[in-house]
Parts: structure tokens; sequence; C-alpha cells
């Protein structure tokens, strides 16, 4: 997504201060976490997202979920894993849908995939 080119509406997009003010330490933990998958995935190489080998973000996510509170082999908090797994599923749901309908039609479409994927319709 790009942030509007309109200044009234790129205000309204508060980025800082509804997000990275209300959540520090989890971005921080979140960001840390990506560094070490990227270490473990791709080693020696600039950071980056290898969507080769992350592909079931919400199977991967739901396991996490079930060990929500613990830490996992590698130290990190399973709960940590959940945010990264659900950033990544929103990432590319967000990839999927056409930000230039209006957010009513844009509601819409995304109630329609979800009902599609429900029934086992979609990413099959």
């Amino acid at each position: 997504m790009r942030l509007p080119t309109d200044d009234k509406e790129r205000k309204k997009i508060r980025i800082k201060q509804c997000f990275l003010d209300y959540f520090p330490d989890a971005i921080v933990d979140v960001a840390k976490l990506s560094w070490h998958a990227n270490e473990q995935h791709n080693p020696g190489t600039v950071p980056h997202w290898d969507r080769s080998k992350s592909g079931s973000e919400l199977d991967s996510l739901l396991s996490h979920l079930m060990d929500a509170g613990e830490l996992d082999a590698d130290g990190f908090l399973h709960d940590t894993k959940v945010a990264w797994r659900a950033m990544a599923n929103l990432q590319k749901r967000l990839e999927d849908v056409n930000y230039d309908l209006p957010s009513s039609e844009l509601a819409s479409e995304l109630a329609s995939e979800l009902n599609e994927w429900e029934d086992g319709q979609l990413y099959d």
C-alpha cells in the first residue's frame, strides 16, 4: 500500500503515533526475529523476506498460538512468531486487493474473498 499523495489524507495515517507508539516493544521483538530468521534461512545476506521459504502463514501462526506465552527453542516467544506471521499474512492479503476502490467497495471485496476462503475456494 502506498501512502496517499493528498496532504489531508496522508496526515490521517499516523504510522508513528498509531502503530510505533502503540507497540514499541512488540515491533522491536518482531524486528529481532526477522533478523534472526534471515540469518537462519539466508545467512550472511542483507535481511529480506524470502517468500519462497514462507508460505503457510496461517497454519504457522496457529501452531505458534498454541504455545503462546512460552519460549521457542531459539529463545523467541511464540507470541513474537504469531505477530510476525500475522503481519506476513496481512501484507500478502493487502497486496492482493485493489487499493483504488472506495473503502466500502474494498470491504465488500474482502468479505467476498473471506467467504471464498472459508468455503475452501481460495488458495486451493
